[in-house]
């Protein structure tokens, strides 16, 4: 979205907060050159109905003076359609980054507010190959968008960085995961490793959504340290020895490629990931992170890689297969068949959208 803004106007409808008992409002907040943040807040206690009658009432009034038809709309989640149907954009672009409807507490409606939605778009973008395949069938003009990276920002942690004090404090070997903690984080291989080589350290940076904090394992060598900022990152990879993506193989992880994977190998660190399909191909084949099927197997490949610090062969190869993997070519490459699947009856500004979300 802010490679969008950089030609035209970009309008990020956040989900709505319940704290206005006065009634709704739509509070539109600029934070970039052509990029504004839009988040709508309502009185609590309202049914869903009547949530989605006040978002798209306020988004009637955002274009009063504005004309829809000029508009992008881009969703990342059915829900949006609910409050956003009666409008006519210029184009409507489907990112369908994850099958929402196997999240823990996914709304029941979710699966046919989808097939509303793929029938209404011009086109669709998934999040990776293995969701492709999953959707393909379901609509006409999809392309799969399997996870890029702004390499700059994480080739920063192969420099010597300072660690940030939380976790400079931790001496030994560190065994690091960013992300939200929730139904797709294997809580017990965590707590078996921890468990099993007591020498290495956990470093587990995110918010804990979804699930129970209380019933997170807890050892001396495991270490919550919180959500981080983006541009933090960089600085707790450099201390890692590996990253790890310990995901359950479920429903909720079926059909994800997580973000990470290229983000930790852009940094320079070794990975052993869960057998998510979309990391074991292409990653794992090409033999660029080691795969844990069991607790044993995992522990393996952690010491596998421990072993394996500094190959500059892997490396090379590492960056030989992220040379074109950057935000940059993706945004290019969606533009371009956006503007192949424009109406065209329709004057629309390619560049100028908004984006719901919710």
């Amino acid at each position: 979205m802010t490679r969008f803004a950089q030609n035209g106007n970009v309008y990020f409808l956040e989900e709505p907060l319940f704290d206005n008992p006065d009634g709704p409002y739509l509070k539109v907040e600029k934070k970039l050159p052509g990029l504004w943040v839009c988040v709508p807040h309502l009185p609590a206690g309202g049914t869903q109905e009547q949530i989605n009658d006040q978002i798209k009432s306020l988004l009637e009034l955002f274009f009063e003076d504005r004309e829809s038809a000029d508009f992008i709309f881009w969703y990342y989640t059915p829900v949006a359609f609910e409050f956003s149907r009666t409008f006519t954009p210029g184009l409507i672009v489907y990112d369908c980054m994850d099958e929402l409807s196997a999240f823990k507490f996914a709304p029941p409606r979710l699966k046919f507010v989808e097939q509303q939605l793929l029938a209404k778009a011009d086109i669709v973008f998934t999040g990776g190959v293995s969701l492709y395949e999953a959707k393909k069938a379901s609509h006409h003009n999809i392309h799969p968008f399997p996870s890029s990276i702004d390499k700059a920002h994480f080739q920063a942690a192969r420099t010597t960085v300072a660690e940030p004090l939380d976790q400079a404090s931790i001496n030994g070997i560190k065994l690091g995961f960013y992300g939200v903690i929730d139904e797709r984080f294997d809580q017990q291989l965590i707590k078996r490793i921890a468990k099993k080589r007591p020498e290495w350290h956990m470093m587990l940076i995110g918010p804990v959504v979804k699930i129970n904090p209380a019933e997170l394992p807890v050892a001396d060598n495991i270490h919550y340290l919180g959500a981080k900022t983006y541009q933090e990152l960089p600085a707790y990879l450099a201390g890692w020895d590996a990253a790890l993506i310990p995901f359950l193989l479920n429903e909720s992880t079926r059909y994800i490629s997580p973000t990470k994977t290229p983000e930790y190998l852009a940094a320079g660190k070794p990975v052993v990931s869960s057998a998510i399909r979309d990391v074991v191909f292409p990653y794992a084949k090409l033999g660029l992170v080691s795969i844990g099927h069991d607790i044993d197997s995992f522990i393996s490949a952690i010491e596998h890689e421990l072993t394996n610090l500094g190959n500059r062969k892997w490396l090379k190869a590492v960056d030989k297969y992220l040379a074109d993997k950057s935000w940059e070519n993706t945004f290019n490459s969606m533009q371009r068949l956006m503007l192949s699947a424009k109406k065209q009856d329709t004057p629309v500004v390619l560049t100028r959208a908004l984006k719901s979300a919710s």
